[in-house]
């Protein structure tokens, strides 16, 4: 990671849009099919690729492309090559070679999605794949002493974290999926919503991209608000390297980086809407929300003031209504809310206190800078086994459980007693002047016939909310150790209505004997629940999935909330309408929320 600073105050200027159009010949948005080839067909444009940013970026054999072509949950299928730029005029570049050549183009960052929503779905395709991979272009520029970033495509959360520290700020997410190394530009093109509940979703209305017109034509739209050139390749050397001076740059009050409105927005516990999903048109705005329909080059962001002190509290509680009022007074009555309000039930707790032990293990003892390297290692070896058909292809998860059984029981003793104890739990993180508002009001709910509370050590607080974490991987890890008792796992991310009261699923006798284990977690006070099912060996994960959404639907729930539609969810009108004004020609990461695979929408 490369780390460049600009720093300055700045007057107002106002954005001008800058769109620069590349000389590239149409094709006829009549035609059903790209009828653009290479000339030299597909060895000419490997080679053409190869050109650009070297042989040993363009990958094409199966081995090497499988940590590409294969989801991090969900999502498998072929692609011709997957390239790796060095630079964003590579990417300029590369995209320009592929759309030439008639292919889908796949962008790909970090690959820690969990619906597929980033690789191939399947080999129901008009065209080829080419995935081209940010990873390499990683550059954080600092603006205005770091009250604003602009990153490049492979910049990760935990980098940017990093990058930050030192001058007392932090980014929209800080943990979560900050800690299997998901990417800055992830969070943005899929509105991810993250754990912290002052910031809302991921979202900014200023970025640098790449689209593809009706006729093919590639365009480049900067909306980045700073001045670079222009000519496309001049921009694109400009704000890779911060070529940019504090009078170049505008601050636009009409604009956002982030979601300024979303305290007031969740506090809002009359509403019969939820708080924050993916499809909200409200915050469906060019590059976000986009997920990988346009190429984004440089995005825009806000950061945010770093707390002096922060305090943990661990509630237990046998009644969930107990944890209803918890919420509606603290989102009602606190003078500042929650930093995080993180919620797991009993089941989840022990899935995730065994299957997900090493994932804990290994973000505690390697910290969340050498985790990417882990996963990446992770996919080679992967790859090289799956040469055999003798070795499992899951062998690597079996060694990584394996492993991590034999550390002894890693969580503190509170929190195994409260397991005993109690069914719910619920971490709530306090900063400042809001630790003692808390404390005092815990105090008068606290203890009860049914529940009760502590006050964390650091040390406490710091591991509970990190076995709240590893709870997302961990059924993935059951299913692969119990396949011959496990069909498969329908995992879903929900957002309830914010004046809703019963939060907690109760399941029709005839689903619930279809599921071995039901499991709940979330962020709380958005009332954004991840519930991963996870069926018994013989039932149609299919038909459970659609009766859980009937069952959702009743409830007047959004989904997904925050992990976007991949390839598991139908895009609902507005986030579809979104990805066909983007992208009319359907160039982009076509098939995406259950939408057609062919060129142009066909």
């Amino acid at each position: 990671m490369k780390i460049g600073a600009e720093v300055g105050e700045l007057s107002y200027r106002h954005r001008s849009r800058e769109s620069v159009m590349s000389p590239l010949a149409a094709f006829h948005s009549g035609e059903a099919a790209s009828p653009r080839q290479h000339p030299h067909g597909n060895a000419g444009l490997i080679a053409e690729l190869k050109g650009i940013v070297g042989d040993s970026h363009v990958l094409t054999s199966l081995s090497s492309t499988q940590p590409f072509r294969k989801g991090f949950r969900f999502g498998d299928g072929p692609a011709l090559a997957v390239v790796r730029p060095g630079s964003l005029v590579e990417h300029w570049r590369v995209l320009n070679a592929c759309i030439a050549a008639g292919k889908i183009v796949i962008m790909q960052a970090a690959n820690t999605g969990l619906t597929g929503g980033s690789t191939p779905d399947g080999d129901q395709y008009d065209r080829e794949i080419v995935i081209i991979s940010t990873t390499r272009v990683d550059t954080i520029h600092l603006l205005d002493e770091g009250r604003q970033v602009v990153c490049l495509p492979g910049a990760r959360l935990f980098e940017l974290e990093k990058a930050l520290a030192p001058l007392g700020r932090n980014p929209h997410s800080v943990i979560g999926s900050s800690c299997i190394g998901s990417s800055v530009f992830g969070g943005v093109c899929n509105n991810s919503g993250g754990a912290l509940i002052h910031r809302g979703p991921a979202f900014t209305q200023m970025t640098l991209y790449a689209q593809v017109d009706e006729d093919g034509n590639v365009h480049l739209v900067n909306h980045l608000g700073i001045q670079l050139g222009d000519d496309p390749e001049t921009i694109l050397k400009n704000v890779e390297k911060g070529n940019f001076r504090p009078d170049t740059i505008a601050h636009d009050p009409n604009l956002s980086c982030s979601d300024h409105d979303y305290q007031t927005h969740v506090r809002d516990i009359t509403a019969e809407t939820p708080a924050r999903f993916n499809a909200d048109p409200k915050r469906l705005f060019e590059s976000s929300g986009s997920a990988g329909k346009v190429m984004i080059l440089a995005v825009r962001l806000d950061t945010f003031p770093k707390e002096k002190k922060i305090v943990d509290f661990y509630i237990g509680t046998n009644n969930p209504d107990e944890l209803t009022e918890l919420r509606r007074h603290i989102l009602s009555n606190f003078r500042s809310l929650p930093i995080q309000g993180e919620y797991i039930h009993r089941d989840a707790f022990d899935i995730a206190e065994k299957y997900g032990k090493d994932t804990f293990l290994a973000i505690q003892y390697l910290g969340t800078d050498r985790l990417p390297l882990m996963f990446s290692l992770k996919g080679k070896f992967d790859a090289f086994c799956a040469r055999f058909k003798f070795l499992p292809h899951d062998l690597s998860d079996r060694m990584m459980q394996f492993f991590g059984s034999l550390f002894p029981k890693h969580l503190p003793g509170r929190l195994y007693d409260y397991r005993d104890r109690f069914e719910h739990h619920l971490m709530l993180r306090m900063a400042d002047d809001s630790i003692e508002e808390a404390r005092a009001y815990l105090q008068t709910l606290f203890p009860s016939a049914d529940g009760a509370y502590f006050e964390c050590t650091p040390e406490e607080g710091e591991k509970a909310f990190l076995h709240r974490f590893a709870a997302a991987g961990a059924a993935i890890r059951y299913r692969t150790i119990h396949r011959g008792d496990v069909e498969d796992i329908v995992a879903l991310d929900i957002a309830l209505p914010r004046n809703g009261v019963s939060w907690r699923e109760h399941l029709p006798a005839d689903l619930a004997s279809k599921i071995q284990h039901a499991l709940y977690y979330g962020h709380f006070f958005c009332q954004v629940f991840h519930q991963d099912y996870i069926v018994k060996k013989g039932f149609d994960t299919m038909e459970v999935e659609h009766a859980m959404w009937k069952i959702l639907d009743a409830r007047g729930a959004e989904y997904p909330a925050e992990h976007n539609v991949g390839h598991l969810y139908v895009a609902k009108p507005a986030l579809r309408d979104h990805y066909k004004d983007l992208d009319p020609s359907n160039s982009f990461n076509p098939g995406i929320g259950h939408t057609s695979k062919c060129a142009h929408w066909g």
